[in-house]
Parts: C-alpha cells; sequence; structure tokens
C-alpha cells in the first residue's frame, strides 16, 4: 500500500515513486504512464502528475510524444556510461573537501554503511545494498560543505542510476562493497589527496564495468 501522500511535496514524490517504479521494474521500458490513472492511484489531480512527467522527461526517465504521453525510456549502456566521467570528477572534489573537515561521527556513520553493503551482499539483496552504497557517498558529497557540488550530485538520480548499472552489469556485491574501503580509510587518515584519487578510481572502475562488462569464462 502506499503511503499517503503531503500536498505540499505532492511533484516530488510522485517522480519519486515513478522513479522507483521504473528501477524495479514495475515500468519496463516503454510502456506508458497514464497521468490519469497515476492520478487516481494517488488520488490528487492530474497537475502534479503532469508536472512529475515533465521533470522525469528533463532527467531522462521518460520520453514524451503529442498525443501518446509518457513512455519509459530504454536507458543504454552507452548513456549511463557517460554519467561516470561526471560522478568522477564531483567526487574527487567532494573527497578532498571531505577529508580535513568530516567528523569523527561522519567517519563512523561511513563504516556502518560499508557494515551494511557487506550484510546486503551476504544476503544477497542489491536494493539494500544499493541504499548503504548511494548513502555512503552522500555522506561525503554532504562533507565537503559545497553546496553547488552537493545539488549537481543529486540532481544526477545516483540511486537510480547505481541500481540500474548493478543490475545490468551483473555486478559481484561483495567486490563492490569492498571497493569502498580504501576510500574509508584514505578519509579515516584525513588525507585530501588520497581520498580524492581513490574516490575517482572508484566510480571511473564502476563506470568502465558498464562500458566493458566483464566475460564469463568458457
Amino acid at each position: 500500500m502506499d503511503r499517503p501522500l503531503r500536498r505540499a511535496v505532492l511533484r516530488d514524490q510522485i517522480k519519486d515513486r515513478i522513479v522507483e517504479r521504473i528501477v524495479d521494474g514495475t515500468y519496463g521500458p516503454g510502456e506508458r504512464i497514464v497521468e490519469s490513472q497515476v492520478a487516481v492511484e494517488f488520488g490528487v489531480s492530474q497537475a502534479p502528475v503532469r508536472e512529475a512527467l515533465r521533470d522525469l522527461e528533463a532527467m531522462r526517465f521518460v520520453e514524451s510524444q503529442p498525443h501518446r504521453g509518457a513512455r519509459v525510456r530504454e536507458v543504454s549502456a552507452a548513456e549511463l556510461s557517460q554519467i561516470y566521467p561526471v560522478r568522477a570528477a564531483l567526487e574527487e572534489v567532494a573527497g578532498r573537501a571531505a577529508a580535513v573537515r568530516m567528523s569523527d561521527a561522519q567517519l563512523a556513520a561511513l563504516a556502518e554503511e560499508l557494515a551494511g553493503m557487506r550484510r546486503a551482499a551476504e544476503a544477497k539483496d542489491p536494493h539494500a545494498q544499493i541504499l548503504h552504497d548511494v548513502r555512503f557517498h552522500e555522506i561525503i558529497v554532504e562533507a565537503s560543505g559545497n553546496q553547488i557540488l552537493i545539488d549537481v550530485w543529486r540532481s544526477l538520480r545516483v540511486e537510480a542510476r547505481t541500481l540500474i548499472s548493478v543490475i545490468r552489469s551483473d555486478s559481484d556485491l561483495r567486490m563492490i562493497a569492498e571497493l569502498h574501503r580504501p576510500i574509508l580509510q584514505a578519509l579515516q587518515a584525513r588525507d585530501p589527496e588520497l581520498a580524492g584519487k581513490e574516490m575517482r578510481a572508484h566510480i571511473e572502475f564502476f563506470g568502465s564495468s558498464i562500458v566493458h562488462p566483464p566475460q564469463a569464462d568458457g
């Protein structure tokens, strides 16, 4: 059962809900999203649904055609690969800044998110792991203290894109979890150069696995 929507943030909540459904496959590629049906389901007028779909079109999650409404876009590996160089640059800056600004509480929170990734990997739960993964990166971005960087990073919809990437690449969840350990160690050492380097390398490695996924033996 969907939770009740607060009218003050209807557009954003509807938008987030639609993104969740695109990511988990409820709305498949090419499937039409009918404004009137979504409005009835959430008990709202069509206006906030239309606004949410307009935002999602700008974010390239859906595409609209005259008299045909909105449909879910097929997200290509090439398109996903273009996101990672942008993330790598942003997170390198974030890592450098965060290394000298992070509190002990934030470092402890990072360690807990890494532990959560490991638990999710053991449980073979990619959705849970992505929540911990994205929060790990978000803590670092927030700790940078750079509001412009934070806003741009969030505009990339990192959670949704990362989950799509993991699903597409059939990634090793344990490996993904452990790839975060050098970042945490660099931040614990308060080393801005190393933290920035590790952040960039981490994102670039993950991005390259989307462009050139590992081939199975045999």
